[in-house]
């Protein structure tokens, strides 16, 4: 896992304050509530909303 998992359960979404799930396939967090996917670049998650790439269904 890249992302920490003490990390993983501090950090929400800076959309709606929502919990963020680790995807490994996509090396992203994933907010299912914005349905929203926020980039890991180097272990370090971008939480930028303007950044994130939504969901695909």
């Amino acid at each position: 896992m890249a992302i920490n998992k003490e990390l993983l359960e501090m950090i929400v979404c800076p959309r709606c304050k929502g919990d963020l799930a680790y995807s490994a396939e996509n090396n992203a967090l994933d907010c299912t509530e914005c349905e929203l996917r926020y980039a890991v670049e180097d272990d370090i998650p971008v939480l930028i909303a303007d950044k994130a790439e939504p969901l695909k269904k």
